[in-house]
C-alpha cells in the first residue's frame, strides 16, 4: 500500500469493515428489524464512522474492506481501500497490521458513536510516547479499538474472536509481549437491538440515529 491521505502525524488509523449488504451484516439485528433495514443500519455506521476518520489527523487511512466500497465512502478523504485477508477474525486484523509500517490504529464499524474527542489520545503529539500499545474495550467483552506503535501480526492472531473473553485475552496477549498498555474508554458496539438504541440515543445527529428511526417506524406500522 502508499501512502495515502491528507492528514498529518504518524499513524495509519484501519477501519475493518463489511459491505453493508442485507443478509450478511448485523445479522443478530434480525428480528426485530429485517435484513434490508439491518444492512442499513449498518451502511449508517460505516459511513459515520468513515466520516469520523476523514476528520482525524493521521497519516493514512486505510479501509479494510470485505466487499466492494459504496456511497458510504468519504470523497476526497483520501482513504486507500485494501481487501480483507482470508480466515477468521484474527487473521483478517493480522493481516491488517502487516500492511502498516510505523504505528497504527485499529477500528470496526459498529460504533458510530465514535467522534474525535475518543481518539485525541493516541493522536496526540506524544500519543504513543509513553506506550507501546491502545487497547478500546467493548461493552460485551471484545474490543472496538486495539492500536500498535510497531504492528506486529502475531499479537493478534491466535486470539479467540467474538466471544465475552477476547478483549481480556487480546489485552493479555498485549501484556504478555512486554508491551505497555493504555486503555480507551468502553464503547458498545452494534450487535442487538437495545444495542441500536441505546448507541443512537447518545448521538442523535448521526446518521445511523436517523436510520435507527426510520427502522423503527416500519416495525411500528407493521
Amino acid at each position: 500500500m502508499t501512502a495515502g491521505g491528507t492528514g498529518t502525524g504518524p499513524t495509519t488509523l484501519l477501519v475493518i469493515a463489511k459491505e453493508p449488504v442485507p443478509g450478511r451484516v448485523k445479522t443478530r439485528l434480525t428480528p426485530p428489524y429485517s435484513p434490508e433495514q439491518a444492512a442499513r443500519l449498518a451502511e449508517a455506521a460505516l459511513h459515520d464512522t468513515l466520516e469520523t476518520v476523514a476528520a482525524l489527523p493521521v497519516r493514512r487511512r486505510v479501509l479494510v474492506l470485505s466487499g466492494q466500497p459504496g456511497a458510504w465512502l468519504p470523497r476526497d478523504a483520501g482513504f486507500e481501500v485494501v481487501p480483507q485477508a482470508d480466515g477468521g477474525l484474527d487473521e483478517r486484523i493480522a493481516a491488517a497490521f502487516a500492511g502498516c509500517d510505523g504505528p497504527a490504529l485499529l477500528v470496526g464499524m459498529d460504533t458510530p458513536q465514535l467522534r474525535p474527542g475518543l481518539l485525541a489520545p493516541v493522536l496526540a503529539p506524544d500519543g504513543w510516547d509513553t506506550c507501546d500499545a491502545w487497547f478500546g474495550p467493548a461493552a460485551d467483552g471484545g474490543f472496538w479499538a486495539l492500536g500498535l506503535a510497531e504492528p506486529d501480526p502475531e499479537l493478534v492472531r491466535g486470539v479467540p474472536m467474538s466471544t465475552a473473553r477476547t478483549g481480556a485475552e487480546q489485552r493479555d496477549r498485549l501484556l504478555r509481549a512486554g508491551l505497555t498498555v493504555r486503555d480507551l474508554p468502553v464503547l458498545r458496539d452494534v450487535d442487538t437491538g437495545e444495542d441500536a438504541a441505546l448507541i443512537a440515543a447518545v448521538c442523535a445527529r448521526s446518521r445511523f440515529a436517523a436510520a435507527f428511526a426510520a427502522a423503527q417506524r416500519e416495525v411500528s406500522a407493521r
